[in-house]
């Protein structure tokens, strides 16, 4: 083993408070595994705008005691020295059920608390709404929830929110990281719970906590709406996380009695036993759902992932099998629902550049205001706080991944709220006698069938730089179609074919993104650090009224099919 890393490690076990991580390391030692020590110390696992995340392990590259101790000094310092009275607002911090969360929650307020900051430690785990709500509830400096959502079960995650209850953007992620690489170099404060519960810097979040959610989405303004939940029926999953006690609870404030939860995956287990990925965009995640709901003849199998902040649903058809619904799909029902029936002042929608236009189509329809981010909710709620004034209120957005944000009491992705929103709709419709494939169909006839995918391409080494490429030689036409509008977010600047050019109002990012015409769009977004290119398409198919929704899914996909190859077969090799 070389000089160096043998100081490395020597430093590290010395430091460790984890008995199991420095046996790991002890271990590796012994074996001779110079590689794996290697890997394990070759950085520091990276601090950004989503916190940390990581396979749980020994070494400053994996999620452990001592990475969230360092983490969470740094994090202290961080709101010590940004803003002046976060000692008393203190920080709210919660986990979910994943083997480490709760370690690893309470080594964090054992940090904070030594530092003279206050901290709402919930008392059992919760779902990350929660966590966010808590933020703002509390009127706190920030907030951290330990999970690592839909990740496989050796992963696991530290989630930071600002004082405004939205996950952090830049400066702050460059901030903290910079005060963590400081704290990882000092001795780290601690205070035994213990003395903190007795001094008054650590208080417990007990049942009242939850309930203060649970009253938040029964009072919600945009929840108000319902009609006829005793109409619908609805099988769920919390998918071994922690959102069924929550959201059977919402559901039945709401007015829902046909609710049927999946038992072998509504306890919170780790292990995540009888799912291979516990995500619900994943094949084969949703099984024993549909199966309850088949079951039951239900209108709906539904899911949360699970830290609760997705939902995923399927939608019994007329044959009585259950087809999934795309992210763009909840969103495009959602905010149509939503819009019908919310004030003059509240007509503020958001999505993000490489969720579906659909969305976009009906606000504009509908005399809503609509905004568009980059990826990832913590755009859509910062840009969102914003874009909102006491004459446009903001109403709802979305992401393509299952993420929905309803109203303003959280203002991050929503599972259980969003799920109470999607059975008010559904139970509206039922009363009409209709569902949400009459829905869905009526909203394509309205604005046209939107069909959207996406591609990830692992390239070659020494395939030239996609992005450099596309600019050096902008397309005329891509598949066939001409190119109307070429957006570069690199450059801000959105380019029309005859000429003309705009700014764009969103961080630089190296995105591209190529309206074409008939209303079809890919986005490129070459990887910096990996050879991979990952391509977002979306068609337009326009409905006849002779058409079925059957025949205009098939030309769509059709025409989606031939786009995507068309466009593959261009770029460079």
């Amino acid at each position: 083993m070389n000089t160096h890393l043998e100081l490395q490690l020597k430093h590290w076990l010395e430091i460790d408070p984890d008995p199991k991580t420095r046996d790991e390391l002890l271990s590796l030692k012994a074996e001779g595994n110079e590689t794996e020590l290697a890997a394990r110390f070759a950085g520091r696992l990276a601090f950004g705008t989503a916190g940390l995340r990581g396979v749980v392990g020994a070494g400053p590259m994996r999620m452990n005691r001592l990475v969230i101790r360092q983490t969470t000094a740094g994090l202290g310092q961080y709101l010590l020295a940004q803003v002046k009275d976060a000692a008393s607002r203190g920080v709210v911090i919660g986990f979910d059920g994943r083997h480490d969360s709760r370690t690893f929650a309470h080594d964090a307020a054992s940090v904070l608390t030594a530092m003279g900051i206050k901290v709402r430690l919930t008392a059992k785990v919760a779902a990350t709404p929660l966590v966010a709500f808590g933020v703002k509830h509390f009127e706190a400096a920030a907030g951290i929830v330990v999970t690592a959502s839909h990740n496989p079960p050796q992963y696991n995650g530290y989630k930071v929110y600002w004082g405004n209850g939205a996950q952090i953007i830049p400066p702050h992620d460059s901030g903290i990281a910079a005060c963590i690489d400081k704290a990882a170099n000092e001795e780290l404060p601690w205070l035994e719970q213990s003395e903190a519960t007795k001094q008054g810097k650590l208080i417990w979040l007990q049942d009242d906590f939850y309930q203060d959610y649970r009253r938040g989405v029964f009072h919600a303004d945009v929840l108000q709406h319902k009609t006829a939940p005793e109409r619908v029926s609805l099988a769920y999953t919390a998918m071994h996380g922690v959102g069924a006690e929550m959201a059977k609870t919402v559901l039945k404030d709401a007015g829902f009695t046909q609710v049927y939860s999946v038992a072998a995956q509504e306890k919170p287990d780790g292990d995540f036993p009888t799912v291979k990925f516990p995500n619900p965009e994943e094949k084969g995640a949703m099984d024993l759902v549909i199966a309850e709901a088949k079951q039951h003849q239900a209108m709906l199998a539904c899911a949360n992932d699970p830290d609760a902040d997705r939902l995923a649903v399927a939608v019994r058809r007329d044959d009585g099998e259950y087809q999934m619904l795309t992210g763009d799909q909840v969103g495009a029902l959602l905010g149509h629902y939503l819009l019908s029936k919310a004030p003059a002042n509240q007509r503020l929608l958001g999505t993000t550049i490489v969720s579906s236009t659909l969305l976009s189509k009906i606000a504009k329809a509908k005399g809503g205001e609509f905004y568009t981010t980059l990826t990832g909710f913590k755009w859509l709620t910062n840009v969102g706080m914003q874009r909102q004034s006491d004459s446009n209120k903001f109403l709802f957005a979305y992401e393509e991944a299952l993420g929905y944000t309803v109203g303003s009491m959280v203002w991050d992705k929503d599972g259980l709220s969003a799920l109470v929103a999607f059975a008010q709709l559904t139970a509206e419709l039922a009363a009409q006698d209709k569902t949400i494939w009459d829905r869905l169909e009526q909203l394509y006839r309205d604005y046209g069938l939107h069909l959207n995918t996406q591609v990830s391409i692992a390239l070659k080494p020494g395939t030239p730089d996609i992005g450099a490429h596309l600019r050096a030689n902008p397309p005329e036409s891509i598949a066939g179609m001409a190119v109307l509008v070429t957006e570069d977010l690199k450059s801000a600047e959105r380019r029309y074919a005859d000429g003309r050019r705009e700014i764009i109002e969103l961080p630089a990012s190296d995105v591209l993104t190529f309206h074409l015409e008939g209303g079809a769009r890919v986005i490129v977004r070459p990887s910096g650090t990996e050879p991979k290119i990952k391509c977002y398409y979306e068609v337009v198919e326009p409905m006849k009224a002779s058409d079925s929704l059957a025949d205009a899914e098939s030309r769509a996909r059709t025409a989606l099919d031939a786009f995507v190859s068309g466009h593959q077969a261009s770029l460079p090799k």
